[in-house]
């Protein structure tokens, strides 16, 4: 993003704030702010070791993990956009603006804004930075064109099979009892499959637009997954499909998370390896409580496929439980792993039975993980089955 300046009027310095009679008041306004905001000081304009920050509120320091006043400026904020932005201000006496994004696990959207104060006391240069965290934004914004794109993509296909349907039972199907049921019959499932399709686009956008807030609440993990093996019973039972469940007692795995996301995480990967196990196959699921990161992707199908769709920013220490859920199926081959959790994907060639699925239930799956601060992992033979790791932080 390029950086724009403008002409600004001389502004006073913070140090002239802090020393009128509102000067405290100014200070502990600052102070609480939501937003992180810098004062940064600079009398050499050709050495970048110069600038140092000489104030920094409570947001900036617990953003931007600021230790002590005087700390250089490079080695707070080392984005060279917001770099020459400060330098507009300090140097030039102008407004400037920079835009960047942080990586990892939780990336963050944000904008700085710069203004130049008036010279301090020493004759030294003082700029004005205020950070704006813009990711909610730039998440709604993407999920609006993501939702509206993959919406009209996937809909098009039902939406013309049940056009063509109304189409032919308007002609010469409209006196044949028998078509006419039949075909009702597939507009009826192309119409529930859109309804599935709607619920699940919605859901991950819910659940993109909340990724970077972790969860609050407390939950015993072997809750959602024997609520979701008693729901799907009945149905593996019709195909005699054993659900081999192994559980920690009640309260040993529990983590901070949300009770509903936790259950759909396990209605996915349940279901999805109930849909693709061969009859009077067997379905196992485990919870693993006490793990260390390492244990929870340990290998558990020697000699198959193996990749880490999502990884935690591990914490030292840190424990984890573990939920997986292994099927005895056809087994997914080592280059489609990579692409799983990616939206409406699906392995070529590959059946799930007479139930089809949206194509969005692992991407579901990751971005709750995610949002739980977790991890998932796949295992895979072909011919053999696959096996599914999602983990959790435990709470202490």
């Amino acid at each position: 993003m390029e950086i724009s300046a403008i002409n600004a009027p001389a502004s006073p310095s913070f140090e002239a704030l802090d020393a009128a009679p509102e000067g405290p008041v100014f200070a502990a306004l600052v102070e609480s702010l939501p937003d992180p905001v810098l004062v940064v000081s600079a009398h050499d304009s050709a050495d970048l070791a110069d600038r140092r920050v000489i104030f920094a509120n409570s947001a900036a320091r617990e953003v931007l993990r600021i230790q002590r006043e005087g700390a250089p400026l490079v080695s707070v904020i080392r984005r060279p956009r917001v770099l020459e932005a400060v330098d507009e201000s300090l140097f030039g006496g102008l407004h400037g603006e920079a835009a960047y994004e942080t990586g990892g696990a939780q990336g963050r959207y944000w904008r700085v804004l710069t203004r130049p104060l008036a010279p301090a006391a020493d004759g030294a240069h003082l700029a004005l930075l205020v950070i704006r965290d813009e990711t909610d934004s730039r998440r709604n914004e993407r999920m609006r064109a993501d939702f509206l794109a993959n919406a009209s993509h996937e809909l098009r296909t039902p939406l013309a099979s049940l056009a063509g349907f109304i189409e032919t039972l308007r002609g010469h199907a409209k006196d044949d009892p028998a078509a006419r049921d039949r075909f009702l019959g597939v507009m009826a499932a192309q119409a529930g499959r859109m309804a599935r399709l709607i619920d699940d686009l919605l859901s991950l956008s819910r659940i993109e637009l909340n990724e970077h807030i972790a969860p609050e609440g407390m939950v015993d993990l072997v809750a959602p997954v024997l609520d979701v093996v008693d729901a799907l019973g009945p149905l593996a039972a019709e195909r005699g499909v054993k659900l081999q469940a192994r559980l920690p007692a009640r309260g040993v795995a529990m983590v901070a998370g949300d009770r509903d996301q936790l259950l759909q995480v396990a209605q996915n990967l349940i279901d999805n390896a109930l849909k693709y196990s061969p009859d009077n196959g067997v379905v196992e699921i485990e919870v693993c409580p006490d793990l260390s990161a390492d244990a929870a992707v340990a290998v558990t199908r020697p000699g198959g496929a193996r990749l880490s769709i999502l990884s935690p920013d591990l914490v030292g220490g840190e424990r984890f439980v573990a939920l997986r859920c292994a099927d005895q199926g056809p087994g997914i081959a080592r280059e489609h792993l990579p692409r799983l959790s990616e939206r409406f994907y699906r392995v070529e060639g590959q059946k799930s039975g007479e139930r089809l699925g949206t194509g969005l239930g692992l991407a579901i799956v990751k971005h709750i993980v995610n949002r739980h601060r977790g991890g998932l992992a796949i295992e895979s033979i072909e011919g053999e089955g696959t096996t599914f790791t999602a983990y959790l932080p435990a709470l202490s």
